[in-house]
């Protein structure tokens, strides 16, 4: 069980998406405070609900989340919301963008759980993601 509750934001262009990570996270235990389709929604969530931590998806459509992600990075008062990249792509195919970006870590979608992003962020009791 979570010692405190995990308030999460997700950014994602795919509202069948939002709502199907939305009931994992929280039947998982997380809350989900809410959820954005694009940079502008993510940076006003950001700035209004003070998550713990926000999902943003690679590919956002026209933009890109790599991008979004750097934007959510230098809000003020946002360096200790932890960023974590998901998408359906395999983690090969952005290593180098995602190792170079305001990221803590990347999840792929199918793999996304409470616990995967709790290893993330270093608060799973069984250390990093594949070990």
């Amino acid at each position: 069980m979570l010692e405190h509750v995990v308030k999460c934001l997700i950014v994602d262009d795919s509202t069948a998406y939002l709502a199907a990570a939305r009931r994992l996270l929280e039947r998982q235990g997380f809350t989900v405070v809410g959820v954005a389709s694009n940079g502008d929604e993510a940076v006003r969530s950001l700035d209004e609900l003070r998550p713990d931590v926000v999902l943003v998806d690679i590919d956002l459509g026209g933009e890109s989340g790599l991008e979004v992600a750097e934007r959510l990075d230098g809000r003020p008062g946002s360096a200790s919301t932890p960023i974590v990249l998901i998408s359906t792509h395999a983690e090969e195919d952005f290593r180098d963008l995602i190792a170079e970006s305001a990221a803590v870590g990347f999840i792929p979608k199918a793999e996304l759980s409470a616990h995967a992003i709790e290893v993330l962020l270093g608060r799973a009791p069984d250390g990093p993601r594949g070990s």
